[in-house]
Formats: structure tokens, C-alpha cells, sequence
């Protein structure tokens, strides 16, 4: 039975000030738990439901277990409807980013996404196509958010999240700027060549005009029906699809 203070302070997690606080998120479902128990993270602990326990991988001995019964984990979950197991995970150490790592492969760079579900995706797809670097502008959403996190489905355990300071970011890039933009040039016309960072913008204001002064490759993605515009984790799957395309001709 988890004690009071338990309780507390796993819930206390559900808000950013206490995640950057303690150093430590949440992750629920036994699928992106394994993912992250397979990665560099370094797992705090893990509360599970009987049957749940078995499913588990052999773990160090460092790693607190407790078995927790509905009611306990209905508190202590983020989700409407738990998924039987739920890890606290510790937020590494900020790294600082490396230019020159972003050479000779795509990036996708986000400005002032705000909707945790569609950063988590956007990981997630980035995973899918191979991508293992998106930069943040500082507006855009945490990427420790439980929703975003639950997103992911495990993708965060491989793909790495940096939030820059875009102007200053940009200012010192030296590779193509592509932009998704309405009045760009088509995505299936555009020449991605090897390497390139990828801007995509808030959902309801796009780029802003400070970001789109260093964009090089304006593109869109063609519409042929009545649509006003693309989610912006659509668009991130359809553009991140060409690329992939493009580079395996």
C-alpha cells in the first residue's frame, strides 16, 4: 500500500513545477516503460498491478518496485484510464547542442507548438523516419508533459529534444532552412538534397516572422481539397515521409 507522502509527491508530478523541481517524470504503459528501461534514462520507480509484474524485463537492483492496487494507481495516473503500470523516470542532465551533429541528416526544428499530444507525435514520427534531433523553440510545450511523454509511445527514449533560443540557433546554422509555409514551393518540387533543418509553426499562427527571416526553402504541402490547413503533426509525418523518399532514391 503506497503511504501518504508516496501518493503526494507522485501527484505533485502531474505539474511541470514539481517535474523540473524533483528532476522526474512520468511515463505510463508497459510498452514505453520497457522502451525507456532499454535506454540511457534512468528509471526512479515503477508502480504496477499484479498481473503487470511478470511483463516487466529483469531490472537493477536500484529500481524501487511496488505493487499497487486500482484504486492507488487511479490516483496516481494521468490517464483517464490507467494502463495498469506507471515509471517515474529522471529527466537527464540538459545537454548542450552540437552543431555540427545536425550535419548530414534532416532536423526538425519546431517554433511555439503548443499542444503536448502533437509534440509527442511529432517525436514519435521522428523516430519512425530516423530523425534523432528536434530543436524547441522555448515557447513550445514541455516535452516532460504527461501527455506528451504518453505521445511518444517510448520514441522519447531515442529521439533527442532541445529547447534553443531560435533566433540565436538559426543565426549560427549553416545549412538549409526549410519551412513549412502556405505559399511555399511544393514539397513533391522541392530539392531536399542530404541534409536540412525542418521548421514547422504553432497551430494556429504558423512561423513566426522572426523565425521565417532565416528560412532559405519555404515548402508546402500541396492542397487539393477545401481544407484551411494541416495538423501540425500531419503535416510533420507528410514532410518527414518525402524526406525519407527522397534520401533512399
Amino acid at each position: 500500500m503506497l503511504s501518504k507522502s508516496q501518493l503526494s509527491f507522485i501527484k505533485s508530478l502531474h505539474q511541470k513545477k514539481y517535474r523540473k523541481e524533483n528532476g522526474i517524470f512520468i511515463v505510463e504503459g508497459i510498452k514505453s516503460i520497457i522502451e525507456f528501461i532499454d535506454s540511457p534514462f534512468k528509471i526512479h520507480s515503477i508502480y504496477y498491478l499484479a498481473q503487470y509484474q511478470s511483463l516487466l524485463p529483469a531490472l537493477p537492483a536500484n529500481i524501487k518496485l511496488f505493487e499497487v492496487n486500482n484504486a492507488e494507481l487511479n490516483k496516481i495516473s494521468t490517464l483517464q484510464t490507467p494502463q495498469g503500470i506507471l515509471a517515474l523516470i529522471y529527466i537527464p542532465e540538459a545537454e548542450n547542442l552540437n552543431a555540427e551533429n545536425l550535419k548530414g541528416s534532416f532536423t526538425l526544428v519546431l517554433d511555439g507548438v503548443q499542444d503536448p499530444g502533437n509534440l509527442g507525435t511529432i517525436i514519435r514520427t521522428a523516430d519512425w523516419f530516423g530523425f534523432k534531433y528536434i530543436v524547441c523553440s522555448l515557447n513550445t510545450v514541455e516535452v516532460y508533459n504527461p501527455k506528451t511523454a504518453q505521445a511518444t509511445m517510448g520514441s522519447l527514449a531515442r529521439v533527442k529534444v532541445f529547447y534553443q533560443d531560435l533566433s540565436f540557433f538559426l543565426a549560427d546554422n549553416e545549412i538549409k532552412v526549410f519551412g513549412a509555409l502556405l505559399e511555399g514551393k511544393s514539397m513533391y518540387q522541392t530539392e531536399w538534397g542530404g541534409e536540412g533543418l525542418v521548421i514547422l509553426g504553432n497551430e494556429g499562427q504558423g512561423i513566426s516572422e522572426e523565425v521565417q527571416a532565416f528560412i532559405t526553402d519555404p515548402v508546402t504541402i500541396p492542397r487539393v481539397g477545401a481544407a484551411e490547413s494541416l495538423n501540425v503533426a500531419i503535416s510533420a509525418a507528410i514532410i518527414c515521409s518525402d524526406i525519407s523518399r527522397n534520401l533512399q532514391k
